[in-house]
C-alpha cells in the first residue's frame, strides 16, 4: 500500500521518535525500510537518513519519499565515512525524545513503535529492545528467531551484546544522546552498553516480534568468526582494558556466546 493511501496525522501528544538510517548503496531495500516505517501504528517519528555517498540509485529513493513526506529528512555525506559516523550526525541532528534505529536493508513490524513507545511510558524503562525475526536478501522468512531476554543488566551485555540494533530504543531525557565510538564493527553494542549505564537500570525486552533482520551473502555480520577481532577490540580500545583483561573478557564472551545465546535462538 503507498503511503499516500495511507497517511495519517502526526499525534503531538505523544512524545517525537527519531528513527536513524545510515544510507550506503541500497537501493534494492531502502523503499521497503522507508514503507516500514512510514506504516507505523505510531505516526509522531521523523525519519533520518544519512546517505554515505552512494554510488547506485539510493539517494535519489530517498529524495522521492523526502518530497512528500516531510517527516523524512535526507542528510548527505561529502565523503564515505561509516555506518557509525552517519548514525553519529543523525543523532546529533534528533529532535525526538526517543531514538531508534533502522539500518537501510530491515524491517520494521507496523506495530514496533506503537508497542515499544507505550511499554516505556508505561513502566517508565529507559531502554527498551524487542524479538525479532530473520529473513533473506529478497525477503523471505529463514525461519530463525531471536528472542528477548526480558531483562538485561549492565554486566550482561558486558559479556554480549543482546540487543538486536534494529529494535532498540532509548530515551534521551534519561540517558541523553549517546554518541557511537570510533571502532570499525560492534559500534551498536557500545551504544547499548552506555545506554545501559546512563540509565542506571537494565534493560527491558519485549517478547513480541516486531523486526525483520535481513542477512545478506558475504556480510562481515553474517560471518560470526569474522567478528572475533572485532569482538577484542571492543574490550582494548572502547572500554581501554589492558591485552589480558581483553584478552579474558573475549574468553568469557565466547562462554556467554556458545553456552547462554542458543537458549535466545528459536528455530521455527
Amino acid at each position: 500500500m503507498h503511503y499516500e493511501e495511507k497517511k495519517k496525522p502526526i499525534d503531538l501528544n505523544r512524545p517525537l521518535v527519531s528513527v536513524i538510517t545510515p544510507l550506503y548503496n541500497a537501493d534494492k531495500f531502502i523503499a521497503q525500510t522507508i514503507d516500514s516505517v512510514q506504516a507505523q501504528a505510531y505516526s509522531n517519528w521523523e525519519h533520518i537518513i544519512v546517505d554515505d555517498l552512494s554510488t547506485d540509485a539510493s539517494l535519489e529513493i530517498v529524495k522521492g519519499y523526502a518530497e512528500k513526506d516531510p517527516r523524512i529528512k535526507l542528510l548527505t555525506s561529502e565523503e564515505n565515512q561509516g555506518a557509525a559516523l552517519c548514525r553519529n550526525r543523525a543523532t546529533k541532528e534528533a529532535s525526538g525524545r526517543f531514538i531508534a534505529f533502522l539500518d537501510s536493508d530491515d524491517l520494521w513490524d507496523e506495530k514496533k513503535l506503537e508497542t515499544q513507545i507505550q511499554f516505556m511510558m508505561e513502566n517508565e524503562c529507559a531502554v527498551s529492545y524487542t524479538s525479532y525475526l530473520h529473513i533473506d536478501e529478497h525477503g523471505n522468512p529463514l525461519n530463525k528467531r531471536i528472542i528477548a531476554l526480558p531483562k538485561l543488566d549492565y554486566k550482561k551485555q558486558h559479556r554480549n551484546n543482546y540487543i538486536g540494533n534494529l529494535t532498540g530504543v532509548y530515551d534521551t531525557s534519561v540517558t541523553g544522546k549517546i554518541m557511537a565510538p570510533g571502532i570499525r564493527k560492534r559500534q551498536d553494542w557500545a551504544v547499548w552498553l552506555e545506554a545501559i549505564q546512563k540509565s542506571g537500570q537494565p534493560a527491558l525486552g519485549i517478547q513480541q516480534d516486531l523486526a525483520y533482520y535481513r542477512v545478506r551473502e558475504g556480510s562481515i555480520s553474517s560471518s560470526k568468526s569474522k567478528l572475533v577481532p572485532y569482538n577484542f577490540q571492543f574490550y582494548r580500545k572502547f572500554l581501554g582494558y589492558s591485552w589480558l583483561k581483553s584478552a579474558f573478557c573475549l574468553c568469557r564472551f565466547f562462554w556467554e556466546y556458545f553456552v547462554h545465546r542458543p537458549k535466545q535462538i528459536q528455530r521455527l
